[in-house]
């Protein structure tokens, strides 16, 4: 304690605690500025460009104002005791022991140490981020399709980016992202690349490189490291949020102009948001600000003030959602109540619903089922139950089904090693297990942060192709891995 006290009378300690008191109406000052310098101009570049002016400025002056205030014992230019800007005090001729209380001078030098306890703090923070950032481009991530990866060469020529970038699918990321400066990557999550049209994910990779031509994660680590330094003072952050917002417009604006279509882009910005989550803030991602605001900025370029204006917006992404979601595979819901379980058991309870419902759910066809419903005698589904096996029988008039034996015996397994709180065959990893069998490659995350994932792969599914690859993420850490979005299980008629 006696260190610290001797440290915060040092000339050094109360130049810092002087600079720290100035900044703040000296951050006033340039956010009025910046302020009223945004309501005049409507460029999203002009506005991007003179928000980081404005934090360069802050930055600045804090330097020029520590300085101004160095003691000349440091510096040759002032007393310690006299500080070149206005020494705020509660009075010069009050004692600064005295029952009246503290003078302001000799409070100011102790912001000095919890201004570099807070430094360290947020730097360690940051230091985190990085790091888990730098695993996330190196654990869980596989190359992309051959096609994006050349398109992603064509739209790269065509935005005239000169370095090469790396598109990679990641199980770990939820939305698109710019991972690295000297070599960027692009990480997309995985299945996105096959559950969109081609057309908003050729908008969405227009943005990601638009974030690499224009050097974003470069100026994104810069932005972090004086926010780290100023993270006392709320101008810092309200000019870094500006920054932030107006480098997604600006990635916006060259997507449109080079893609032309408005409303498609806005759609792919509201499928985005259905499949966000929290994000890791050192990396720079096409989702990146406030959506609604985004989506309207697009469609509404003037600008309009009109009341519905961003309830249109609203309702884009609204019905974006809905639609995402109709579109990829529904996963099974799990019971919420005892009751809602027995009630489906009995709903079941009938061999014949049970073979239909559970046994065969994942290899029957529509018609298949249809056409079973219809019947009426336990004769006739006899007989269907009977034709249905040998239609799929490799050796018809054989009584040994190996077709049949194959599936029940994966029936068995799924429910003895994927069941968590239903049965296995209903969890995700059960259906693919059952309709594609057991996977030639398993890589297995269990304890990985912040949960789980499995990937699977196979090396060939007839109808899908070669190098097939589905993830299931644990994001509930209950022990039931979920299928990633855009990876659609066909029905199988013909087992291997």
């Amino acid at each position: 304690m006696r260190f610290l006290e001797a440290w915060v009378a040092t000339p050094l300690a109360q130049a810092v605690g002087w600079t720290l008191l100035h900044s703040l109406w000296e951050g006033a000052i340039i956010s009025a500025a910046l302020a009223a310098l945004l309501v005049a101009v409507r460029s999203a570049r002009a506005r991007y460009a003179v928000a980081c002016v404005a934090l360069l400025l802050l930055l600045g002056g804090i330097g020029l104002t520590f300085v101004r205030v160095m003691p000349e014992g440091v510096q040759g230019l002032h007393s310690a005791g006299t500080p070149a800007l206005p020494a705020w005090t509660v009075g010069p001729d009050r004692d600064a022991n005295g029952p009246s209380g503290l003078g302001l001078a000799a409070v100011v030098p102790w912001l000095t140490p919890f201004w570099i306890l807070g430094v360290w703090i947020f730097a360690l923070g940051q230091l985190a981020g990085w790091i888990s950032l730098s695993r996330l481009r190196r654990r869980g991530v596989c190359c992309a399709p051959e096609h994006w990866q050349k398109e992603l060469v064509r739209l790269s020529a065509r935005l005239r980016v000169s370095r090469p970038v790396l598109l990679l699918e990641s199980c770990l990321a939820e939305v698109p992202m710019v991972v690295g400066h000297i070599r960027p990557a692009i990480l997309m999550p995985i299945g996105l690349l096959a559950g969109l049209p081609a057309g908003q994910i050729e908008a969405i990779l227009l943005h990601e490189l638009a974030h690499v031509r224009r050097y974003d994660y470069l100026v994104n680590v810069l932005q972090r490291s004086v926010e780290s330094l100023l993270f006392y003072h709320p101008a810092a952050w309200w000019i870094s949020r500006v920054i932030r917002a107006e480098r997604e417009n600006c990635c916006d604006d060259v997507v449109v102009a080079a893609s032309g279509n408005v409303q498609q882009y806005a759609e792919a910005l509201a499928t985005l948001e259905q499949n966000r989550w929290s994000g890791r803030e050192p990396a720079v991602a096409a989702k990146g600000g406030n959506l609604v605001k985004r989506i309207r900025r697009l469609l509404y370029p003037k600008g309009s003030n009109g009341a519905w204006t961003p309830l249109f917006a609203a309702a884009i992404l609204v019905a974006t959602g809905v639609v995402a979601f109709a579109a990829w595979p529904a996963k099974p819901l799990q019971q919420s109540s005892a009751a809602k379980q027995r009630q489906a058991d009995r709903a079941e309870a009938s061999p014949y619903e049970r073979w239909l419902n559970q046994e065969v759910v994942y290899i029957i066809t529509d018609e298949e089922r249809a056409a079973f419903q219809k019947l009426t005698t336990d004769e006739e589904r006899n007989k269907f139950i009977e034709q249905f096996w040998e239609r799929r029988n490799p050796n018809p008039g054989s009584p040994e089904n190996t077709f049949k034996e194959e599936h029940y015996r994966r029936i068995a397994f799924a429910n003895e090693h994927f069941a968590t709180g239903r049965p296995g065959w209903k969890t995700d990893r059960g259906h693919v297990y059952i309709v594609y069998g057991p996977p030639d490659e398993i890589d297995s995350h269990p304890g990985k942060k912040p949960y789980p994932f499995e990937e699977w792969r196979y090396r060939h599914i007839e109808g899908q192709g070669d190098k097939v690859i589905f993830a299931f993420t644990d994001r509930k850490m209950t022990g039931d891995y979920q299928l990633a979005p855009g990876h659609p299980v066909k029905k199988n008629s013909t087992y291997p």
